[in-house]
This record gives C-alpha cells, structure tokens and sequence, in this order.
C-alpha cells in the first residue's frame, strides 16, 4: 500500500468485522470465571475440573492460532473469516442449551477454534490494509479489544449471572456475532499471499501435545493429593514433544509456522515482552475475582466491577499509545508502560494487608494503564523490524503466544492458589491461605513485571544502537 493512501471504508469495515468477532472471542474467554463455584454446583463437578471451561478454551485458541499463518497465506481471508464466525456461532449456541458439562465445555471449545482464527486475521487485516504511518493507531485499536475484552470478561459474566442466568452469557453476545457475520462477508476481499506446501497435520499434533502437556502439569501441581511424578511426567512429554514439533516444522516437506522472524533481535525481544504482558494481564484479572470473593468476601458481581474501570482506562489507553508510536515511535510508550506497570505490580504485592474493593480497583486501573501503553506497540515495532512477507507469521507467532500465556497464566497462579487453599482445614483458614496464595501470585507477577522492564531496555538500547527504532523516532 502507498504510505499517502486513506484507509478506505471498505477496510475499516473489514476490520471492525474481525474486530468485532475477536472481541466477542476474547470476552467469553474470562467471563465465566465467577460462575465456576455456580456451575460446579449445578453440574456436580469439582472446581479442578469446572476451570478447564477457560483454560481449555484458552489452550485451544492458541493451537488453533498455530495454524493461522498457513492459513492466511493459503486461503483468502474472506474464507477463513466466515470460518471462524460460523464456528463461534455454533459454539455459542451449544453452549447456551447446554444441558450437562460436557456439552457446555464442547460448545466453549468450538469457540476457542473460532477465537483462534479471528485474533490473527484482524491483525493481518490492518498490515495488508492500513498505511504504516497508521499502522500504529490502528493496531493500538485492535490491541484494544484484545486486553479490554479478557478483563471486561468477569464484570460481563458475573452481571449477567447474578442478574439473569450464566446462560445469557451466550445469549447476549449471538446478535453481535450475526451481525458481525455480515459486516465481514460484505466487506472483506483480500487475496491470500501464496503458499505451495501443504498443511503438516503432525506438526500441529506435535505442538498440540507440547501445549497441553505444560498446562496439565500445572494443573497438577495445584491439585490435592498429586503425586510428584504426575506433575513432572507431563513437562518431560512436553520438552521431548516440542524438540520434535521443531525438528518437523523446521525440517520436513511441509511447515505450520515459520520461526525465521524471530532470528531479528527486535521481534524476539518484542515477542517475549508481548507474551508476559498478557500473562500478567489475564492472571491477574483471574485472581482479582477470587480473591476479592474468598477474602474480602464481595460477591460475584462486585469482584467483576473491581476490573470494570482498569477495563475502561486500558481500552481508551490503546488507541492514544497508538498514536505516540505513529508520532515519536515505539519506546517512549513502551518504557513508560513498563514502568507503570511495575509500580503497580510492586504494590500488588504489597497489598495484603491493607486491600480493599477499592484500593484493588485502583491498583488495577494502575496497572492496566502500564499494560496497555506498551501492549499494542511491542507488536508494532516488530513488524517495523521485520519484512512485510514476514506479516503473517508474525501475527501467528505473537498471538499464539501471548493466548498461551494466557492460559499458563490462569493454571500456574490457580495451582498456587489452590497449593494453599488445601492446606486449610476450616472456613476461616481458607481465608487466609488464599490470602497468602493471593499474595505469592501477585509477588510472581511483580517479579515478571521487573524482567520484561529490562528486557525493554535493553530491546530500546539495542534498537538505538543498530538504528532500528520503528515509527518516526529518530
């Protein structure tokens, strides 16, 4: 695209199409977390086994995300949007009648296929549409949606649940996804790049397992009872599964994502950046629920309102980042954002003691004002750094990851969790415990914050020194 040209309106359509869809997405992904205690009841299943309606949906939107860049390159977006639409509205509707568990954890997974499609192609949608002396708002847009979405998640779920029924959770969203629908089949025309080889089935199968085994071995270590060979046995099948999915992708006929981009500096320094924000991002906005629930003893709909106003902040935060990259380029708000956030990090971790509603409310907003001046811009500059051809694995790569790390995120800090919620022996020790687990998870967090800090520094001096800054930054 010329760098002089506007953004047409048919562009701005598709992406709001995409948007949309990623939005409703990534909604559901958190929304039911304060239905779990609800749905464990009316289903009779433990806690252990109901958290898989998120960590499962989380787990297989980032293999589905695996496939992506193949796909954009071989099939036109149109394609595989009606694709993913289709399946989320499929997924919802399963989801919305579900009669049992087992019913209601299909229909999420049908989702996190249609999740896993979406998220990336509304990416590539804004690289192949959008100048890159815009591509800095419109990317802070659609980053909007993607940490927005995940923290607005328990206020949607736990409003709904407490004023209707869990189910309007998927009812309210089905009218958005047929529209959305619509929007998407009317407006986007773009032609696939090109690709000769063939979809490699066991590479996927390969990665699949590797992802699955690292999250069950989590899993295991917050479960009662778990013997340590349980635990351990999963992370050998996890490392000895990911040598072979790299040995295949990287040597066979075929290839499921190509690694080369992150061969450039730049794009691996942004891409583990990318990954621990969102880490941090939706672990915290799992554990602020329970533990305002368990702790401070607020009910469902008033742990969701914690996350209410960081929601709002980090989505109006986005875009305006946007714009400072486009303007000065990618560092002044990344470092800024960093730094924010591990202010707010520290003093989670530091909040035991003295954390009410409130005090979380503004800790949150604190810290979701740092995620979201760096998020959008760390994938920005990536793409600045690496060519356009590029695009697709990029949006694959850093998608799939930062969703793992979502669902790592979820297990590891609910594990620790419930390491110590077992170690209670009556109501008022459970308190405590999840008080101190709360607090090992926020320390955790605060420790992340630190590393991805100076990763970022060290990503702006390196930049500085090969003159590789991205956007206008001189």
């Amino acid at each position: 695209m010329n760098e002089n040209e506007q953004v047409s309106t048919q562009s701005k359509l598709a992406i709001l199409a995409t948007a949309l869809l990623s939005f409703v997405g990534v909604l559901l992904e958190t929304s039911m977390n304060v239905t779990f205690p609800e749905l464990a009841k009316i289903f009779n299943v433990p806690l252990d086994t109901i958290q898989w309606i998120t960590t499962g949906y989380l787990l297989l939107t980032t293999i589905t995300m695996s496939t992506t860049a193949f796909l954009l390159k071989k099939f036109p977006i149109k394609k595989v949007f009606m694709s993913a639409a289709l399946l989320f509205i499929i997924g919802d509707f399963l989801s919305m009648i579900a009669p049992n568990f087992a019913i209601l954890l299909i229909g999420r997974l049908i989702q996190a296929g249609a999740t896993g499609l979406s998220m990336p192609m509304m990416y590539q949608v804004i690289f192949i549409t959008v100048p890159r002396r815009k591509t800095g708002t419109y990317v802070g847009i659609a980053s909007m949606v993607i940490s927005l979405a995940p923290a607005l998640g328990p206020t949607y779920g736990g409003a709904m649940s407490s004023l209707l029924s869990w189910r309007f959770i998927f009812v309210a969203v089905l009218p958005i996804a047929l529209v959305t629908f619509w929007i998407g089949i009317k407006n986007i025309n773009i032609n696939p790049l090109g690709i000769k080889k063939h979809f490699d089935f066991l590479a996927l199968a390969l990665m699949s397992i590797t992802f699955f085994s690292f999250v069950w071995a989590a899993n295991r270590f917050g479960t009662k009872g778990a013997s340590l060979i349980s635990c351990i046995a999963p992370i050998i099948i996890g490392l000895i599964t990911l040598g072979l999915f790299l040995r295949v992708n990287n040597h066979g006929v075929s290839q499921l994502i190509s690694f080369s981009p992150m061969k450039i500096p730049a794009v691996s320094m942004d891409a583990i950046t990318y990954m621990l924000l969102m880490f941090i991002n939706i672990g915290i906005s799992f554990v602020i629920p329970i533990y305002a629930e368990s702790v401070l003893h607020v009910t469902p709909l008033t742990a969701g309102l914690i996350l209410l106003p960081g929601s709002i902040v980090g989505g109006i935060t986005s875009p305006i980042s946007g714009m400072v990259y486009d303007r000065w380029g990618a560092f002044k708000p990344i470092l800024t954002g960093m730094l924010v956030l591990t202010f707010a990090t520290f003093l989670f971790s530091i909040s035991s003691s003295w954390a009410t509603p409130v005090k979380l409310t503004i800790l949150f907003t604190l810290l979701r004002l740092g995620i979201n001046m760096a998020f959008s811009n760390t994938i920005s500059n990536a793409q600045a750094n690496a060519p356009l051809k590029a695009s697709a694995d990029i949006n694959s790569i850093f998608n799939m990851l930062q969703q793992y790390a979502g669902s790592l995120g979820t297990s590891i800090l609910a594990s620790i969790l419930a390491i110590h919620q077992n170690q209670a022996h009556s109501a008022g020790e459970i308190v405590h415990q999840t008080m101190l687990g709360g607090h090992v998870d926020y320390t955790i967090l605060f420790v992340i914050a630190v590393g991805i800090t100076i990763l970022a520094f060290i990503n702006w001096h390196f930049q500085t020194r090969k003159g590789e800054l991205s956007g206008n930054q001189e």
